[in-house]
């Protein structure tokens, strides 16, 4: 049976914020935190637009859930992220006790496993969801950046 609100319904979600990210020349990483099936937080990287190293998608949404919330702490909520969070973007995450966090391309290089960063003891990790349309994104933003230059 289709579930309508399963973790790849909100992952395109997210891949339409990182769409607008590219769109607008940042890295194509978009992010939506959701609470009982609904969006309440959506971003994607603004770091080019806010001059703003620490402007990842994951940054602004978490702000923006927080604000939507009226709490720091994001207990009961779920991450949507195109791309493993980076560390800056995982502690602030574990600050934030998110309890569930999905994503979908993998970073090797920078992200925070690779880096040794943990989330919150509580928080529930789904990787891989949707991570070819990510990955495909972000591959095509890069190839198309270096033949600029």
């Amino acid at each position: 049976m289709l579930q309508p609100f399963d973790d790849t319904y909100f992952m395109k979600k997210a891949l339409l914020e990182a769409e607008e990210a590219y769109e607008k020349g940042e890295i194509p990483v978009g992010a939506i935190v959701v609470a009982n099936n609904t969006i309440i937080a959506r971003s994607h990287n603004l770091t080019e637009l806010l001059n703003d190293v620490t402007a990842h998608a994951e940054m602004q949404v978490i702000t923006s859930a927080a604000n939507h919330i009226g709490g720091k702490y994001l207990t009961d909520c779920t991450l949507y992220v195109t791309l493993e969070p980076c560390q800056m973007c995982a502690g602030a995450l574990y600050w934030s006790q998110i309890s569930k966090i999905v994503f979908g391309a993998e970073d090797t290089q920078r992200g925070y496993r690779v880096m040794g960063t943990k989330l919150h003891p509580k928080t529930k990790v789904v990787s891989g969801v949707l991570a070819e349309d990510a990955s495909l994104l972000l591959k095509r933003f890069f190839i198309e950046r270096r033949n600029l230059n």
